[in-house]
């Protein structure tokens, strides 16, 4: 199918690994321009080079730290610089913070919720009038199934995600008609995130076998986690011109693990 993205120009925020990465691959390989950040400009730079060789005329890479405004503006005008237009923003960036209720302080909760809400704020401020002169214009934010099915492990997370959805909905009807909002809600997805927890798990048996006793515990219908590009094909979707009449939803990319209607 094609998704009508040929030569429109995306921002993926987080494009140095997991969805954030394979989102940016996906766009290429649909024929888009891509502008993209992180925090580690270098390492952005390397991954890109490694994942998407043939590429470099079609990516503007730029280090950033979402959280700071005047950051995501040099972001977004090197995109115009270069491109001359921005079709859509993926806000991707983002993480979970795994600590129980207790032993979670109140400046990691503040830490949290500015992160959730500040990398989409400001993002999209900074995109919005640019993104009315597109045909097309749509925004696809990055949430996790935790935003309506809370996990006791990860409170603040949880906590913050329910907000980011309920601004996300907000923000689908501020932006109406000339902008799309949508959220794609993430299970567990097979990423540096879950790689690193195995490692510091100190388990001895194989990933695999590690991998199987959690998505046992959490539920998960199809029993194993998902990977990035799975999530990236339906942010794609979402993005596209072809879901033109879709806005203000959200869609599941989680295995089954959702216990909610």
């Amino acid at each position: 199918m094609d998704l009508q993205m040929r030569d429109r120009v995306y921002l993926v925020t987080g494009g140095s690994s997991g969805v954030g990465l394979a989102t940016v691959r996906q766009l290429i390989g649909e024929g888009a321009k891509v502008l993209t950040c992180a925090r580690d400009a270098d390492r952005l730079s390397q991954v890109l080079a490694h994942e998407v060789p043939d590429a470099s005329d079609r990516i503007v890479a730029v280090g950033a730290d979402v959280r700071d405004r005047p950051q995501i503006d040099a972001v977004v005008d090197a995109g115009l610089d270069r491109f001359g237009r921005l079709d859509g923003v993926v806000n991707n960036a983002g993480g979970s913070r795994m600590a129980p209720l207790w032993e979670t302080s109140l400046d990691a909760w503040r830490d949290e919720f500015d992160l959730k809400f500040s990398s989409v704020l400001n993002t999209v401020d900074a995109a919005r009038e640019h993104l009315r002169a597109s045909d097309a214009a749509s925004i696809v934010n990055v949430n996790a199934v935790l935003s309506r099915q809370p996990e006791t492990k990860l409170p603040a997370t949880s906590a913050a995600r329910a907000g980011l959805l309920n601004l996300s909905k907000t923000l689908s009807v501020d932006l109406a008609p000339d902008i799309r909002v949508n959220s794609v809600l993430l299970g567990l997805i097979d990423t540096g995130q879950w790689r690193r927890r195995y490692e510091d798990s100190g388990d001895q048996r194989p990933f695999a076998a590690w991998e199987a006793d959690i998505v046992d515990d959490r539920g998960v219908a199809l029993h194993r986690f998902g990977r990035a590009d799975e999530v990236a094909a339906m942010i794609l979707t979402l993005l596209s011109p072809i879901a033109s009449y879709v806005t203000g939803s959200t869609l599941d990319v989680a295995g089954g693990v959702a216990r909610y209607v």
